[in-house]
């Protein structure tokens, strides 16, 4: 099942490393403005908007 990591801006540089230790150093995931905890709806839906064609890109679906 195609998936994609998403991770907040916040743990940006700990997810490269681990790419990086695990040997995939040009893995691809999308990020996300740290926080995201203290949302609300419209505040997640705008965000999942704004991410959605890096998520795409990777995924290798045209938008």
């Amino acid at each position: 099942m195609p998936a994609v990591s998403i991770c907040t801006d916040a743990f940006l540089m700990p997810a490269r490393a681990m790419a990086q230790v695990y040997g995939f150093p040009a893995f691809e995931f999308v990020t996300v403005p740290h926080p995201v905890a203290s949302l609300d709806v419209a505040q997640i839906r705008a965000r999942v908007a704004d991410l959605m064609p890096g998520l795409l890109r990777i995924l290798g679906v045209e938008s």
